[in-house]
Parts: structure tokens; sequence; C-alpha cells
């Protein structure tokens, strides 16, 4: 007798293609914001004739970048446990001319003096998630008083001139390059197998995660589109390794960075304090109804925006080889744009890394590239607005659309 299937019964052409459209979208929500940075970055490299991607010009962007990169993965953890910090930047301008009044006025040694204004940082943002933390004051009004005090202070201590230069070893930290333990000749072989090796650790962490969400009989998507997807992702990080191998090999800061990344990743997506973070931004009530301290939370946020934002402040004085009473101006406002073009949401509880690193790079090929098509910064600024604006738009526009 012949099996007669329903009308209505899908077909496993149409069963198939479901599952495949199902893929695309879900990969369009997850690796959508990379894709507009390769898009960019693409849309630059045609604009420049060739010169965004030439090797000298990705390390810049890399040093560039690194302290926007460094002080968004604090600003992020502030943002989602629902506050903000306008204060970053005259506290890295702050700590930048603490750093040179120890180490080329009174030589104390760049090893104690890194560690004393680490420990300035981290007492700066106690300061200021005490108030904001146990006082319940607007952090708005809290960091944006201390962003006018940091910058006054910053005057002081250099008495309006810059002081400089650092020793040498202190400003390689900005400076230096891994180096080839190959000793290669024309490229920097160290370089391209630290790249093979951080590709294969992305490709193996993606696919455990899928692993994990079969196990727990979740949606994973079709297994040849998370092999393409993660084969071009893997690839993509070969191929910046190698461009940059070509030239001197991978800078120290994009070391530091590399690490400071995948510790918050970490911090943020499988520890407790993470989640309680989250928990707080998302609904500060129901948080407190779990047990979770939201004055300890947002205390926490605060010291650890301090110390990425000294640590940045230190690189970037090490990166001028000095400290200068302009250090850090406006840097609150990339750092806040990397954020929300990454995803974070301005009411708090949503936001990940991940997305706050590519929204700093988002915003350094653009500074880069328009400054390479010798775009004034007039034009400049209204055109990083207007990117912004339609981050936010975006956010609020899903949120009333849910």
């Amino acid at each position: 007798m012949r099996k007669v299937l329903s009308p209505t019964a899908p077909q496993g052409s149409e069963v198939r293609h479901s599952e495949f459209m199902k893929s695309i979208k879900r990969g369009a929500r997850e690796y959508g914001l990379l894709l507009s940075l390769v898009v960019i970055m693409a849309f630059f490299q045609v604009s420049t004739s060739g010169v965004l991607m030439q090797p000298l010009n990705l390390t810049n962007l890399v040093l560039q970048n690194s302290y926007i990169v460094i002080m968004a993965l604090g600003m992020l953890m502030v943002i989602v446990a629902g506050h903000i910090d306008l204060s970053v930047g005259s506290t890295a301008g702050l700590v930048g001319a603490l750093a040179a009044l120890l180490m080329v006025q009174f030589n104390v040694n760049y090893i104690l003096a890194t560690i004393i204004c680490i420990v300035a940082g981290a007492l700066i943002g106690a300061a200021q998630g005490y108030w904001v933390a146990f006082w319940k004051m607007p952090s708005f009004i809290v960091t944006l008083a201390g962003m006018l005090v940091f910058r006054g202070l910053t005057n002081l201590v250099l008495q309006g001139q810059s002081i400089g230069p650092f020793p040498d070893a202190f400003a390689a930290v900005s400076s230096g390059f891994l180096p080839d333990v190959f000793h290669g000749q024309r490229i920097h072989i160290t370089s391209i197998l630290l790249g093979v090796l951080v590709g294969a650790l992305f490709f193996i962490v993606e696919l455990r995660q899928r692993a994990s969400a079969a196990k727990h009989e979740m949606d994973s998507g079709s297994f040849s589109m998370f092999v393409v997807k993660n084969v071009i992702l893997t690839g993509l990080i070969v191929f910046l390794c190698y461009l940059l191998a070509s030239y001197r090999g991978l800078p120290t800061v994009l070391i530091i960075m590399g690490v400071l990344i995948g510790a918050y990743t970490f911090l943020m997506n499988r520890t407790t304090i993470g989640r309680r973070v989250y928990a707080v931004g998302g609904n500060a009530k129901a948080a407190m109804l779990s047990g979770v301290n939201i004055q300890r939370v947002s205390f926490f946020a605060f010291v650890n925006m301090g110390v990425l934002a000294a640590l940045a402040g230190l690189i970037f004085a090490a990166r001028l080889n000095s400290g200068t009473p302009r250090a850090g101006t406006g840097f609150e406002l990339d750092v806040i744009a990397a954020c929300f073009i990454g995803g974070a949401s301005a009411s708090g509880g949503v936001g990940k890394v991940m997305g706050a690193v590519v929204g700093a790079f988002i915003m350094g090929v653009m500074n880069n590239g328009m400054s390479i098509m010798g775009i004034g910064v007039d034009y400049q600024q209204v055109i990083k607005g207007l990117v912004l604006l339609a981050a936010v738009f975006v956010d609020v526009y899903n949120k009333n659309k849910a």
C-alpha cells in the first residue's frame, strides 16, 4: 500500500531550506557587526587605494586604538550594570601625568611606578563607585564631576607642561613588538605561528560551544554553515597576523589586548560576577530579591573601570613618550561610542565583550580611513556622531519591536 503524504506536510527539501535560512539569520545576528567591520575595511581599502591594509598602517591602527579597546572592556561592564563613566579620558590623562612625574622627575623604577599608577586608577574608580553605588547618586553627574576634577589635577601635576621622555623599558610597552624566536629574515615567523594557534583555539572554542548546545538539546544550526563561518573567521585571524608579520610582527599592546579580551570574555560569560552584572543592569529589583548585592556589583564595575583607564593611560603615555596636559581628551566619547556601536544597550543589561572590541575597531578604522582620505576633523566628527546615533536607534527600535 502506497503511503500518501499530507499536502501540508513539509518536504525534505523544504526542511533543509528552512534550517539553512535559520542558520543564515542566526549568523547575521551573531556576526553581523563583524561583517560590518569587514565591509567598512573593504570600503576604505578601495577608497585609500590599498593604503589601509598595508602592514605599516595596520600596525599603526592597532597602536592607535589599543587604549580605546582596553577602556571599552571596562566601559562595557559599567554600561551593562546600568551606569556610565564620563571620566575615563581624564583618568587616563591623570595617570599618564602621574607616571611621568614618578619615572622622569623622581626616578622611580618603572615597574613600581606602574603598580602605583594602577592602584591610583583603582582608587579613582572606588571614589566614584562609592557615590554611585552606596549613595545612589547618578553616575552621569558623579563622573562628569570626576572628568572636570581629574582634568584639573592633570594640569596641576604637570604644571601645564609635558614631562618626558620615559625610560626605554617603559616606552617599549607601546612601541615594542613580539620577538621572533625563529629569526625569520623577511617575515616574522613567531607571529604567524601565534596567529595560527589563536585561530585554532577560536575554532575549538566554537566547536565546544556547539557541542554543549547540542548536549542540552538547543538549536545549533546546520553543521556545514558552522564550518564555513568559522573557517572564514579563522582565516581572517591568520591573514591579519600574516600582514602584521610581514612588517615587524605582533605589537606588544596587541598581545596585552588579546589577553584582556580573553579574560573579560570569560569573566562576563562564565563567572558569577559577570552574571550578576547582567542581572543588575537588566532588572536591579529582581537581582536584589534574588540575593545579589547590587551595591557591590556597581562598586566593582567602577573600580574595574578605574584600573583599565589607568592601564590605557600608561599605554598612551608610553606611546607619546611623555605625560601631557591634553592626554586623554575626548577618549570617553570614542569609548562610549564603541560600546553602543558594539550592541550594548543604553538601558543596561545587554552587551558583549567582542561587540565592544569590534565597535572600537569600527571607530578606529573610520578615523584612520577618513584621515588617509584627507577628510577634515569636523566632517569626521559629524560622521561618527551619525554612526553612534544610528547604533542607538537600532537598539531602541529592536526593543520597541520586541
